[in-house]
This record gives C-alpha cells, structure tokens and sequence, in this order.
C-alpha cells in the first residue's frame, strides 16, 4: 500500500482527473467507478478496461478491503452487526436494522470516539483515528454483497450513527455522503441519509451550507445544560440553545425537520418536569424527538427507565404538542449499541496476548 492512493475514496472528478492523468478517455471514470461500487477486490476484476489500464491503476492505486472478523442477527432476526478489521488492525462496528421498509445500515465514520459521553460503549479508549470515505463507503459496499448473497434486499437507508462523531471527521463524512449518492454507482437518496450528531455547533453550521438535504439528528439527551454537562462533555462547549439555533438554521437551509434523540436514564433525565421543559424549548419549532430506552453498557453505571415511566415521558411531549416516538430496539441480545462489540474483541485480544 505504501505509496499508493486509496482509489475507493476519491469523488467522482478526482478519478476523473486521474484518467486524464493517465491519458485514457473520459468515460473510463465511469467504468472505474461502477466496478468499484459493486464491490470488486481487485483491479484485475475490471474486465472491460484494457490490461494495460489494470496495470497503471494498480500501480498507483489500492482498493480498500475490509475482512469481516464476526456477524450476528438477533434471534428476532431484525438486526445483524458486523465486526470489519481495517488494514491497519483496527476493527469497526457496521450494523443492518430491518423494517417493513427495507434495510437500514448504521454505519461508524471513526476508530473510536473523543466526545466523551459518559452512556456509550464507543468512545471508551477514545479517538484513535478517522475513517477514510472509502472506508466508510466499504462498508456499505460489504454489507449489500452480504445481504445479496443471502437472498436479501440491498441497504436502501444509511444512518451515519455508529462509531464515532461524523461532524469530527467532518471533510470526510461529507466527501462519502456525496460519494454514495453517485448516480452511477450506489445511487442513495439523500433524502435516505441520516447524520448524527452529539451537537458540534460550527460543523452543523458548516453542513447546512451545504446544501444536503439529509436528515439532522442531534444526540440532546437532557432538557437543560446543568443536566447534560453530567453526561455529554460537548455540553460545556456548546449549549442547547447553541444547538437550537444551529437546528433551526439547518432547517431554514434544506427545509429537512431536525431530530432530537433522547436516550432515557433512569433518575436522571427521565422525570416529568425533564419532559416539560423539554416541550417548552421546543414548542413552535418543526422538529421530531426519538426517544431511547437506554443501552446498557457493561462496566457503565446507568440503568434504562422502566418501561412505565418511557410510556410517561412519551405521553408527556405528545400532550404538549411535541412529534415524538419512541424508537424500535433491535439487536439487544447481539450487543446492539454502538461499540459494545469492538470493545469486547478488544477485551478478548489483550486476554489472548
């Protein structure tokens, strides 16, 4: 690889330029770019571009290539989490959520995560590194020639919402989004494409210019800044009224409704009152609230509200004329949550050394 540029992450005109580089026709680009989308492993496998091209390409390109190190489906079958092993050793998580309509893939944009939340299973050990694009398009890639090979629909929803913050890494979160909209390769709708955030506000400002009209789900958590600052660090940075107002910016700019996620903490964030004032801040604003039972972590001390009082919470926001829903849990008995399982193979490795 040394030497050698990463040919999966280059937009559409950047392998453009590099066919004009190389003296081949235009339309070259195009016959590359398909091929990789569909997944090939290797120059060679481009049967319709003459050898000599293979040849060059290989010379000056690699494909990224990730190994899938484990998969589980949830007994329901609902869900399948992926384990993938990058180049350098590291692992990402990648995971399939299967609805009515069709097959959601949450996928991770970094090694790790700095933010700091004190609930996720992700950001234990930190940051170790970004995400290329074309490992974040991979695993797209990977993930519809598993579920073709078994007789099942392609991902046709992506949720920017496993390991890692997306904003962090943000050049290339973006340079993938507009990847995988690629007429000629994947062809996702934007409109199909959800970024989470925990609220880094310059780089949700950033992405409204854009221009993107995908979905904005921000990770709030608490009705109040006192309350969030004991579990998200970003809080001390960014306030909810910050992110309220980078939220309605982004609406102004793409015209999408932006969604709260709200992970319920059982003593801490659940109370009637949390429910209120939440209401209170949001009402007039043209929004969605996604309540989360929480995810247990191992090893983290915060337990899920009953489901008695998510039922209240919930019935709560609607009579305060607040869009709400309580999200669907898939995958529990597979280690759902994000990182749960690269921290346990993680764990496993050093036992083994």
């Amino acid at each position: 690889m040394e030497g050698k540029q990463d040919i999966l992450s280059l937009s559409s005109e950047e392998v453009q330029q590099a066919v004009q580089a190389l003296g081949q026709p235009h339309y070259r680009a195009q016959q590359i770019l398909q091929w990789l989308h569909r997944g090939v492993k290797s120059f060679d496998e481009m049967t319709d571009l003459p050898k000599a091209l293979r040849e060059l390409l290989a010379e000056r390109f690699y494909i990224v290539n990730l190994r899938m190190l484990d998969k589980r489906t949830s007994r329901a079958g609902d869900a399948t989490k992926y384990l993938f092993l990058l180049e350098d050793g590291n692992t990402i998580e990648s995971v399939v959520m299967r609805y009515n309509y069709g097959n959601s893939l949450c996928l991770s944009t970094q090694v790790g995560c700095r933010m700091g939340c004190k609930f996720c299973a992700s950001t234990i050990g930190g940051l170790v590194r970004n995400l290329s694009a074309g490992e974040m398009l991979a695993q797209v890639i990977e993930v519809n020639s598993d579920l073709e090979n078994s007789g099942e629909r392609r991902v046709g929803n992506i949720v920017l919402m496993g390991i890692g913050e997306p904003l962090d890494n943000y050049d290339n979160t973006v340079k993938f989004i507009k990847m995988v909209h690629y007429p000629q390769g994947l062809n996702m709708s934007y409109r199909r494409i959800t970024l989470s955030t925990c609220g880094l506000v310059p780089k949700m400002m950033d992405l409204a210019e854009e221009g993107l009209p995908i979905t904005l789900s921000v990770s709030l958590h608490a009705p109040n800044d006192e309350l969030r600052k004991l579990i998200m660090p970003v809080a001390s940075a960014y306030s909810i009224d910050e992110i309220f107002k980078a939220s309605r910016y982004y609406f102004k700019k793409t015209g999408r409704r932006v969604t709260f996620e709200y992970a319920l903490i059982s003593d801490l964030n659940d109370r009637e009152r949390d429910a209120i004032e939440l209401a209170r801040k949001l009402r007039g604003f043209p929004c969605h609230v996604n309540i989360i039972p929480l995810n247990v972590v191992r090893g983290v001390g915060y337990k899920r509200s009953s489901p008695a009082v998510v039922e209240r919470f919930v019935s709560v926001l609607k009579s305060q004329g607040i869009a709400v829903t309580k999200r669907r849990e898939l995958g529990l008995d597979i280690e759902g949550a994000c990182g749960q399982l690269r921290r346990s193979y993680i764990k496993q490795a050093e036992v083994e050394r």
